[in-house]
């Protein structure tokens, strides 16, 4: 018997009936391992487990492959169906007539898209920006402030490559200096962090940059602590809200930052390829990239034309959301993060690095995996054997996974994702 054939019996063993646990991917019901009457019986457990997702609007609305559990919405959200065929059915409106509907009735859609995402935001619509991704909104930025050689900018080490190669660009071109503040994984302290980046500010310091929610450990950050240090010092808080929005209750204004950058496209559910930008309107003309010198409609001389039936969707995406209501996300997403932690916590040869229950915890749970054991190939072994989608943090982080658990997730695919683990790491 080959070793993956015997690891997937004695995965089967250890959950006992798959209808203890309520689910069971198909990608595991092998001819040549299970019997048929059995296969019959998981087949309907898997059915019955997968007939509804979570706080979905209807069952069918995610369109996951059959026996996926996805936990990847840190890197990709999926679309729910009304979501496409909202965007689908704009597009198609659109090609009827391109510019009578992309020059009218669709510009105005767009201009509404806009206003949505303020309300969502927690601000005036004067102050949004459509972009195409969260690294869209933050180059736009660092290409639009003014630097001076011997400027800084202060960030951290745990930053998204999409939020730092902005800083990095302005370093070469400008001759600005990049301060740097560490957070090392596991480490989960809101005052400590706020008090380095007071100790590292300089004279010169002209932006704080910082992540809402760290990607590599879902550590939620103390961004009005750190937006009001900044303002206190005359710098500009610019945040990247990847993580957050769509996930977890949004308010910039009530956060104090200056910028704020997040994506469409993850926790937000909306078209691949869809972003918003928030630059507060004290702010003023400090902000002035190519792209908005005609100003922040969805459409000017300066913008261009974008994904028109992609913003539509964005806005159907929202539509999605509040549907069910933020609030709710965020406890039902908290609620299986939290699950998941204390789950984690039987599993040998496992270290979760992430914060504990409580104010700095997020939908993101980041854990580390034994040395022996390359994050990436164990990844790929999660995928094969048990149909479960996981993202591998970067090795300069940490050797291990980051799981994303959002609205269409369910109690069920966590419990399933713990006893998988145990298995694997036994």
């Amino acid at each position: 018997m080959s070793e993956n054939s015997r690891s997937r019996r004695e995965f089967l063993t250890t959950m006992g009936a798959a209808s203890a646990a309520g689910f069971m991917p198909r990608s595991m019901m092998q001819r040549d391992e299970v019997r048929p009457s059995t296969t019959t019986q998981l087949a309907t457990t898997t059915r019955r487990a997968t007939a509804t997702h979570g706080l979905a609007a209807a069952p069918e609305d995610f369109t996951f492959a059959t026996g996926l559990v996805y936990l990847q919405t840190g890197s990709l959200g999926p679309t729910p169906r009304p979501v496409m065929d909202r965007t689908i059915a704009a597009w198609k409106q659109l090609e009827l007539n391109p510019t009578l509907y992309g020059y009218g009735e669709h510009e105005v859609a767009m201009e509404k898209v806009r206003a949505q995402t303020a309300v969502l935001l927690g601000c005036q619509t004067e102050e949004v920006v459509l972009t195409r991704s969260t690294t869209d909104g933050m180059n736009w930025v660092a290409q639009g402030l003014s630097f001076k050689r011997g400027d800084r900018v202060l960030t951290t080490d745990q930053e998204h490559p999409g939020g730092r190669v902005c800083w990095d660009y302005v370093a070469r071109r400008h001759g600005v200096d990049i301060d740097v503040v560490a957070i090392p994984p596991g480490e989960n302290d809101a005052g400590a962090i706020v008090e380095r980046m007071r100790q590292r500010l300089t004279p010169r310091t002209r932006v704080l940059s910082f992540a809402h929610i760290l990607s590599s450990t879902g550590l939620r950050m103390p961004v009005a602590e750190l937006s009001a240090l900044a303002r206190s010092r005359g710098c500009i808080a610019v945040v990247d809200g990847a993580q957050a929005v769509g996930g977890i209750a949004v308010n910039v204004h009530a956060l104090g930052c200056h910028v704020y950058a997040t994506s469409g496209h993850k926790w937000m559910l909306g078209p691949k390829g869809t972003g918003v930008l928030f630059l507060s309107d004290d702010l003023g003309n400090a902000i002035e990239p190519i792209a908005l010198q005609g100003g922040r409609l969805a459409y000017s001389n300066s913008s261009g034309v974008t994904s028109i039936p992609s913003v539509i969707g964005l806005g159907a995406a929202i539509d999605y959301l509040n549907t069910i209501g933020i609030p709710r996300i965020e406890a039902h997403n908290l609620a299986l993060r939290n699950r998941l932690y204390a789950g984690l916590q039987s599993v040998p040869n496992l270290r979760v690095v992430s914060a504990a229950p409580g104010a700095l915890a997020s939908p993101l749970l980041t854990y580390a995996l034994p040395d022996a054991i390359e994050s990436g190939e164990f990844r790929t072994r999660m995928r094969v054997r048990y149909n479960i989608e996981l993202k591998g943090v970067p090795k300069q982080w940490l050797n291990g996974h980051r799981v994303s658990t959002h609205l269409f997730n369910t109690e069920t695919e966590v419990d399933y994702l713990i006893a998988s683990l145990r298995t694997e790491l036994a």
